[in-house]
């Protein structure tokens, strides 16, 4: 491992993802694989250009549903009246057969949505949030604009309209947003099967086969790959068959997406490449342990405490994924300290006192990415007595006035 020390500024990441070369041979239009922790992006083939993203679009619809439920405004016990819209979904896409006047709870037409990616259920809910289906893609477009997804532009809930489009990048970094803002996402994405009604003969299946669970399911095992507990699949005519997946090995969690594949399977078999890629040729490397002594900054300056200055370390690790068995080059690029570094005792031991930036510089793509963490005190220092505080100041004014003496001649 190198450390530099450069106290520039850095971008936390790159404003465009770089094309790459595709030496893993992904056969799709447009695909991606980040560090869902980070965003750090991994792989990128045309990842920038944004495309349909047929049912991948109800990852927006399913993120807004969380967030009324978050705020307030929407339980999972709710019941959703199917509206007529909602009852007049074409009849050669994914639904449910919902009536208009059908009534349902958040819960089951969520679970209609993330399972067998309903279109009918998606526009239940959409009127239910939105009181209309346009009035709910406003929110969509005002959501993606202030989430920063320059490329998103929203024209359904459902991702049926070939007008609706996104960027590769921009849908990985939203799916990162998701699942942090809103894990119990994945508790629904991950559902092998759901029964939406007593009276279905059958359950629904989930449409993603790379699920984990599948592995002991004969129609699926072929596909199901370690870790995958999410995210959502698609295909209309003009997007090809699409996939955006998530899959978890021990600390790291990868997010890919592939967009206009060829078949149903391929996106699967396309996904994986990008995972086996991801799981075996990186590793999450720790750069600065807890509790390090910054160099260029080992302590701040105290006031009116028994000393005049303490100590300071860092609060918790930096860590990066970076190329196994690799060496990372991480630069020490921004310290800021409290009050210009200035603080009045008495403090306690692990009291915040500024922030480190560390930098890294991925070689592959060139994109950047800065970790902030804490820089804390590392001991306690009492406020000192009265009569010390007087002759450490009585002490500064002849010292003052000595030198000012001295500036005389």
């Amino acid at each position: 491992m190198m450390l530099t020390t450069n106290l520039g500024t850095h971008a936390a990441h790159a404003d465009k993802v770089e094309v790459t070369p595709n030496p893993l041979g992904v056969e799709a239009r447009s695909a991606i694989l980040i560090d869902a922790d980070s965003g750090q992006v991994l792989y990128a083939v045309n990842a920038d250009k944004a495309y349909p993203p047929a049912s991948m679009t109800k990852l927006m619809t399913e993120y807004l549903v969380l967030e009324e439920i978050s705020a307030g405004r929407l339980s999972l016990t709710d019941m959703v009246t199917a509206t007529k819209e909602a009852a007049s979904i074409p009849p050669d896409g994914s639904q449910i057969y919902l009536a208009e006047g059908d009534q349902h709870s958040v819960k089951d037409l969520y679970m209609a949505m993330a399972v067998q990616s309903a279109n009918d259920a998606t526009i239940a809910l959409a009127d239910r949030i939105g009181g209309t289906e346009q009035g709910f893609v406003e929110k969509m477009n005002e959501t993606a604009k202030a989430l920063g997804l320059k490329s998103a532009h929203f024209t359904s809930a459902t991702g049926l309209a070939d007008t609706t489009v996104i960027s590769a990048s921009d849908l990985a970094r939203f799916a990162s947003i998701l699942i942090k803002k809103h894990p119990e996402f994945l508790d629904f994405s991950k559902t092998p099967s759901y029964k939406f009604r007593e009276r279905d003969k059958t359950a629904m299946v989930n449409l993603n086969w790379m699920l984990e669970t599948n592995k002991s399911i004969p129609n699926f095992k072929q596909y199901a790959y370690p870790g995958v507990d999410g995210m959502k699949t698609g295909y209309i005519g003009s997007a090809g068959y699409c996939f955006t997946g998530t899959a978890k090995q021990g600390d790291l969690r990868l997010i890919s997406v592939v967009m206009d594949t060829s078949s149903k399977s391929s996106r699967f078999v396309q996904t994986a490449k990008l995972f086996d890629y991801g799981f075996d040729n990186f590793e999450k490397k720790t750069i600065i342990a807890p509790k390090s002594v910054v160099e260029t900054n080992k302590t701040v300056k105290i006031k009116k405490g028994v000393s005049k200055q303490v100590p300071i370390v860092t609060a918790s690790d930096v860590s990066f994924l970076v190329k196994k068995n690799g060496t990372p080059n991480v630069t020490l690029s921004n310290v800021k300290l409290k009050e210009g570094g200035e603080l009045v005792a008495p403090i306690a031991s692990g009291t915040v006192v500024g922030t480190a930036t560390y930098s890294y510089k991925d070689p592959d793509t060139g994109q950047s990415l800065n970790k902030t963490i804490n820089l804390v005190t590392s001991e306690d220092v009492k406020k000192a007595s009265w009569w010390r505080l007087m002759f450490r100041g009585l002490g500064s004014f002849i010292s003052g006035l000595f030198k000012g003496i001295m500036d005389l001649f």
